[in-house]
């Protein structure tokens, strides 16, 4: 996996966020940083590339480089479909990050659809924020969304980096609905599975504290809770009931709109 961090820019505030986020995930792993602006053709076209486009990706590089002065920051503007533009660039990446939502009527906005697409096609994880999130981390613990399933899985080496570099706790998290669940099981047996998820990570990663919360209620609600107090959330793409044909979870699909934090969506790859 190459040493590099890819942030889509669209001239949003979001995507401004965004880029803060990515700077300091940059930053933290000793990561190149490259912004990336996806332009949309339009026919008939004057002038390729807009030159507005080069002001914009400009702009964002600036921003990154006061967020984190220390990286290496380049810069890029792509024609064609921000979806296919973004997942060729995960292809080279490490990480992407991403605006939850763009503005209306600026060429290669990142609007809902484009980051639940985007972490469904991926090569590597993807990162998305809202405006209001402070991106670049803070206090709180690094939570991860365990559910059993192989995206949960590939979430977890994820998540123990994450923590590890942010010198945080990590909180392995689990939703639990006991009238949902095959006869027999009990809490001791569901900690048990959860515990067992995480083995195996510790002898890797031994100064990172994890903690084990196994809580009573729909995966949504619980994640979304555990987001207010959180620096970071962490879950697989897709979970254990995913239904085959659909782009991404429900779940992964309703913490990226709503978490309180930035929210890493992981899939499996192979």
């Amino acid at each position: 996996m190459s040493n590099l961090v890819v942030v889509g820019v669209d001239g949003s505030a979001m995507s401004l966020t965004a880029v803060e986020g990515a700077a300091a995930a940059a930053a933290r792993r000793g990561a190149e940083l490259r912004v990336v602006h996806a332009e949309v053709p339009i026919k008939p076209r004057y002038m390729v590339p807009d030159p507005a486009s080069g002001t914009l990706v400009q702009e964002a590089a600036a921003h990154a480089f006061d967020a984190a002065p220390e990286v290496v920051v380049t810069r890029a503007v792509v024609t064609g479909d921000v979806v296919h533009v973004l997942e060729a660039e995960s292809q080279a990446a490490e990480l992407i990050v991403v605006g939850s939502r763009g503005m209306g009527g600026v060429l290669g906005l990142l609007l809902g659809s484009t980051p639940v697409s985007l972490a469904a096609r991926s090569h590597c994880p993807v990162m998305t924020v809202r405006e209001e999130h402070q991106a670049s981390g803070g206090a709180g613990p690094v939570v991860l969304g365990v559910d059993g399933s192989s995206d949960s899985d590939e979430a977890v080496d994820v998540a123990f980096a994450e923590a590890t570099q942010r010198r945080a706790e990590l909180v392995a998290v689990h939703a639990w609905q006991p009238d949902k669940t095959p006869p027999g099981t009990t809490p001791q047996l569901a900690e048990q599975l959860l515990a067992q998820t995480i083995a195996g990570r510790t002898d890797t990663y031994p100064d990172t504290t994890v903690r084990y919360d196994l809580v009573n209620g729909k995966a949504r609600e619980v994640l979304l809770e555990a987001s207010r107090t959180a620096q970071l959330l962490i879950v697989g793409a897709r979970g254990r009931s995913g239904i085959a044909g659909l782009l991404l979870g429900s779940v992964s699909q309703a913490v990226m709109t709503h978490a309180h934090c930035p929210v890493i969506t992981v899939r499996r790859t192979t």
